[in-house]
């Protein structure tokens, strides 16, 4: 198989960016990798607040930690100065890094496993600001309603196991070991619903039962997974909870600052066109619609 260069050309899916924006009500706004900002109106939640985005360079030579300018330069772009919860999907650094910094400036409870826990404790979060979820267990935030459901991180895990102990950045990239990976189910009492999956991984069996209208779904490595993993991971995810709208998210370039322009991965760690071939034909034998989110932009997917 001939090797790719270069990256994969994101104008390609221009017109996919089209989920509708949101009008007030329940929205989700994208910011970067699995960052999704999720309110309505009244409480407002987080997955992941990833934004320092430190570059390849550092991440592979030298320690990362927290950018706090970066941080606090896309709250305020993003209009966030109260969150309910942040949760970690995982916490590798490109999810959990910035994770407790963003429950500290914006007075949320930080919500995961033991290992998210180990990352607020090393940024001083005190006890009652730090939630250890029980898989399975609806938790209330406002009109929302949350559970956690045990997933897997997509192979491979380059940095597998637990967090064991607080991680005081700066550290190693590798300090920030996968811990807990979770499908996070979210339902409002308006009546919609959706699976906000972080990782392109999965439990087989682990969703049944279980019932979403949008699926966000991330796809970083699908894209060097073979196609029947990429058809099992639809199948496990979207196919189980009988969403009829999929986002994709996890594609962008996450070495790349949050105020450029995004772009795909290079295709030496991924195929952003692989994967969304397999996706569309997918979408297309069940009859889903699929879509990017536009970042920053405050969208309604239920619509």
């Amino acid at each position: 198989m001939r090797l790719k260069l270069g990256r994969p050309d994101i104008s390609r899916y221009a017109g996919r960016f089209d989920v509708p924006a949101a009008d007030g009500g329940l929205g989700v706004t994208f910011l970067g990798v699995a960052s999704l900002l999720i309110d309505d109106g009244e409480t407002a939640l987080m997955t992941d607040g990833f934004f320092s985005r430190p570059s390849l360079r550092k991440v592979a030579l030298g320690k990362v930690a927290p950018d706090h300018e970066r941080i606090d330069a896309v709250l305020a772009r993003a209009g966030v100065d109260r969150l309910a919860a942040v949760l970690p999907v995982h916490t590798h650094f490109d999810h959990a890094m910035d994770s407790a910094v963003v429950a500290d400036r914006t007075g949320a409870v930080l919500v995961g496993g033991e290992s998210t826990a180990y990352v607020g404790r090393g940024h001083g979060l005190p006890a009652d600001r730090i939630r250890v979820a029980t898989p399975g267990e609806p938790m209330a935030y406002g009109a929302f309603t949350l559970t956690l459901i045990e997933s897997h991180h997509c192979p491979p895990d380059r940095f597998p196991g637990e967090i064991t102990a607080p991680v005081v950045p700066p550290v190693k990239a590798a300090a920030y070991k996968c811990g807990e990976a979770w499908s996070i189910l979210v339902s409002h009492a308006s009546g919609a619903s959706a699976l906000l999956q972080g990782s392109a991984g999965f439990v087989a069996g682990s969703l049944v039962g279980q019932r979403a209208d949008v699926a966000y779904l991330g796809i970083g490595q699908l894209g060097v997974q073979s196609e029947e993993y990429i058809r099992t991971y639809w199948a496990e995810t979207v196919g189980t909870v009988g969403a009829r709208t999929v986002v994709v998210t996890h594609w962008d370039d996450f070495f790349r600052p949050l105020d450029r322009e995004l772009r795909a991965l290079p295709y030496l760690g991924d195929d952003l066109d692989t994967t969304m071939q397999v996706l569309d034909e997918l979408a297309g034998e069940s009859g889903v619609s699929v879509h990017f989110p536009t970042v920053w932009r405050r969208e309604d997917p239920w619509r």
